[in-house]
């Protein structure tokens, strides 16, 4: 060989050189928080990854380091200027300066971060799944339900520690018309990377027994602002958009909307203003069954007043009605008199008539009278008996 062999640490140290050479000043890098870890000596270890736009498979990672003198700042400065923590899953926008050590190898040292990128970057995600979302024609399918009449069968999802949840069943309890609620809890946690799947599971047990719940109530009560990112995945929106319960969400937040806000059938800013739009829900309807109450009530009085007048006006009429119908039935009678007196039997004798009959009963014909039978004969003024002879 006509070149010496360099040892691996030389090798490492042109490399330093190098580098240092071609990356004189710090640069900034765009990449992914795929790893924040924290150490008790106050620095952070974190881990950039720069995903393929299609595939979403890694292409390139680095390792990194935000010294505590830089992480004491950068911590409080970014969450107070995005709303959300320096955590995993962040696109962020990162100043470093590029190290290599002998013996660690490649890093970077981080000495600042832009923290408006991540807040376009957030922006720009929210918006692309909310495009996602009217594109698949679900944004606004849970909104479209029916809401209940009486939405008194509750299933709330929260976390049981609370205090939103003890403030919602409170509310419920003590509401000022003696209302009966049904609230029963699904458990979930409300903060952290655990928000979506806890949710989604909740709604998954919920909708096991469907029919038996009226509304869906998602709460969370106070929390830190920088929680709510958690509420803005595109799983967790698409299944409450496509649930078939009318969807409630208060989740503590008096400024931003997340996605689940957006997707659900109300949104309101906390839990007790969950409770009481359910109590005003109840209240409604419970006004509208007075109001018919009253209206029936009246409608019935009103008929008795028109009958009791009616009866009234028949009973001052009834002696007038009276003395014409006993005239007109008088009139009847004498004409019915009358036509009987013309038909009397007595009549038709005294006019020369007479009525032959055999044993008891009128003779009809001829054939009722053979010779030799004994016949009764009735004329005016009496009667007597012959022998017939002969017919003719």
């Amino acid at each position: 060989m006509t070149d010496e062999p360099l040892t691996l640490f030389a090798l490492n140290n042109l490399v330093r050189g190098a580098l240092a050479q071609g990356f004189p000043t710090a640069c900034w890098v765009v990449g992914e928080l795929s790893e924040v870890r924290e150490t008790t000596a106050g620095h952070c270890y974190i881990e950039l990854v720069e995903r393929d736009s299609v595939t979403n498979e890694p292409v390139a990672k680095a390792r990194g380091t935000v010294w505590a003198r830089i992480y004491s700042l950068l911590k409080p400065y970014f969450l107070e200027q995005t709303g959300v923590p320096f955590a995993m899953g962040l696109k962020v926008l990162l100043k470093v300066t590029v190290v290599f050590h002998e013996l660690y190898g490649y890093s970077l040292d981080v000495c600042d971060i832009e923290p408006s990128y991540t807040i376009g970057e957030a922006a720009r995600q929210r918006k692309a799944i909310l495009e996602r979302l009217l594109r698949e024609g679900v944004m606004e399918l849970n909104k479209e339900l029916s809401f209940p009449l009486l939405p008194q069968r509750v299933a709330v999802i929260s976390s049981s520690y609370a205090a939103g949840y003890g403030d919602f069943c409170d509310q419920l309890i003590k509401n000022p018309y003696g209302f009966v609620f049904y609230p029963a809890l699904f458990p979930a946690p409300m903060q952290g990377s655990k928000v979506e799947q806890g949710i989604i599971a909740a709604l998954d047990r919920i909708a096991q027994n469907v029919d038996s719940w009226d509304v869906v109530v998602i709460i969370r009560g106070g929390g830190a602002t920088s929680d709510l990112s958690c509420f803005d995945t595109y799983d967790l929106a698409n299944n409450c958009a496509q649930f078939p319960l009318p969807i409630i969400t208060g989740i503590g937040h008096k400024r931003d909307e997340t996605l689940l806000d957006a997707v659900a059938h109300t949104s309101v800013k906390t839990p007790t203003a969950a409770a009481e739009l359910l109590i005003r829900a109840v209240a409604a309807q419970a006004a509208t069954l007075e109001d018919a109450s009253r209206a029936i009530a009246t409608a019935v009085n009103n008929a008795i007043d028109v009958q009791k007048l009616r009866i009234n006006t028949l009973l001052q009429r009834l002696p007038v009605f009276t003395a014409l119908y006993l005239q007109q039935q008088q009139h009847k009678l004498s004409l019915f008199e009358q036509s009987a007196a013309t038909a009397s039997p007595a009549r038709v004798l005294a006019m020369g008539y007479s009525i032959t009959r055999v044993g008891g009963k009128a003779v009809r014909s001829l054939a009722d009278v053979p010779p030799g039978t004994q016949v009764e004969t009735t004329v005016a003024g009496g009667s007597f008996t012959s022998i017939v002879d002969e017919n003719k």
